[in-house]
């Protein structure tokens, strides 16, 4: 099957080039170095830029060094610091893994270039019609500043060994506690994964969803979440150590899954299970899903900034994540094992086949038991939850 991907691949240096200002692009992104600021977290996508790196330097004479981050607002707070200087050209970051309210912030500060992904020649794989999640982020309209890249969804993890009827939705999880006090928990909201779990349970919980699809005020927030606190405050006194501590993140809750502490993980990539259980991290019996009624998923995009001094060879890096056979090869649950961002109808059959052969595991739930996507709340509604959280539960 990676025989077949890698042909893929380098079937792509055999096709003719783009006219025009593609061509003057892919001439001028030669001999460029992207400094790509994502986050550095994840071995495995580190293990797949540095694969990113290899490729477009052997197709287009470019090189992607990875500027590792422990939090995205880094990388913005360097792009604010720099026009704040006047620094309007030659910019230190070049690309930027970025989402949510991190892309709000610079949208709204004109700290972005483009708009740029619709003159990308990959684009034609994507549903970029208004709405569609290739170009709605957070429910922000993208309008072409950033590009995606992956689709995260959040899935829960169990034991099958141990939990033969995993809980359904966010009702049946507090039934399962109250059955088995100390046996489920979150990491600290202050965490990425820990406030998704409590987005999770508002849109589940909350008496209108579509008002999470607006900006949170002080009226609408109140009204939302009185459920969700209801049920949390249930809920907590039945967590793993009563809810007095947390793990730190989705990682050591892993851990504290295959140690047998607990009885469940989460993680925001439906492939993660799968690819611990290879590494031996975790039981052949573990298995992920998703919640009834769908669960919280969103695209991991690309921005470039507006200052940024390789922004030709950004270009390029953004366009060859876009390629049906990249897709195809983050998709592969021994890469990253990320579900891909095309439109299916889009693809020729022989790139979809390519999808279609990618390897399997009992732990990887397909995308149609994943059922539907919901989409995030307005980013404002993650701060507003974090805080409130904090205030209830830890002063």
């Amino acid at each position: 099957m990676r025989r077949t991907i890698l042909a893929l691949i380098a079937a792509m240096s055999a096709t003719p080039l783009f006219a025009g200002s593609w061509d003057e692009t892919l001439a001028a992104a030669n001999g460029q170095t992207v400094y790509w600021n994502a986050w550095g977290g994840d071995a495995r996508t580190n293990a797949f830029i540095s694969w990113v790196d290899e490729q477009v330097s052997s197709r287009y004479g470019i090189h992607v060094k990875q500027v590792k981050l422990a939090d995205t607002a880094e990388a913005v707070t360097r792009v604010i610091a720099e026009k704040a200087a006047g620094r309007n050209e030659e910019g230190s970051v070049d690309l930027i893994w970025i989402n949510g309210g991190n892309f709000l912030s610079m949208k709204e500060q004109g700290l972005l270039f483009g708009p740029f992904v619709q003159d990308l020649p990959n684009a034609k794989y994507l549903d970029l019609s208004p709405g569609s999640a290739a170009a709605t982020d957070f429910t922000i309209p993208t309008d072409g500043y950033e590009a995606p890249w992956r689709l995260a969804r959040f899935v829960l993890t169990y034991d099958s060994a141990h939990v033969s009827a995993p809980p359904a939705n966010m009702a049946a999880l507090l039934e399962w506690a109250r059955a088995n006090p100390g046996r489920f928990t979150h990491p600290g909201v202050s965490n990425f994964m820990g406030a998704t779990f409590l987005k999770q349970a508002l849109v589940e919980l909350a008496p209108d969803r579509t008002v999470l699809q607006q900006p949170a005020n002080d009226e609408n927030f109140a009204a939302a979440t009185a459920p969700l606190w209801a049920w949390y405050d249930e809920l907590r006194l039945l967590l793993w150590h009563d809810g007095q501590t947390f793990p730190e993140n989705e990682s050591v809750l892993q851990q504290m899954l295959n140690d047998g502490e607990v009885d469940f993980a989460m993680a925001f990539d439906p492939a993660a299970a799968a690819n611990a259980v290879a590494q031996g991290l975790l039981p052949e019996t573990v298995r992920s899903y998703a919640l009834s009624g769908g669960t919280l998923g969103n695209v991991s995009f690309v921005a470039i900034p507006y200052n940024a001094a390789h922004r030709e060879a950004a270009q390029v890096v953004a366009d060859f994540l876009l390629d049906p056979a990249t897709q195809a090869h983050a998709q592969d649950i021994g890469v990253l094992g990320s579900f891909s961002v095309l439109d299916p109808a889009r693809l020729t059959v022989e790139q979809s086949a390519a999808f279609a052969a990618l390897p399997t595991s009992p732990a990887l739930p397909t995308l149609e038991s994943l059922g539907p996507t919901i989409i995030e709340p307005h980013p404002s509604w993650t701060d507003r939850l974090v805080a409130e959280w904090a205030k209830r539960y830890t002063q």
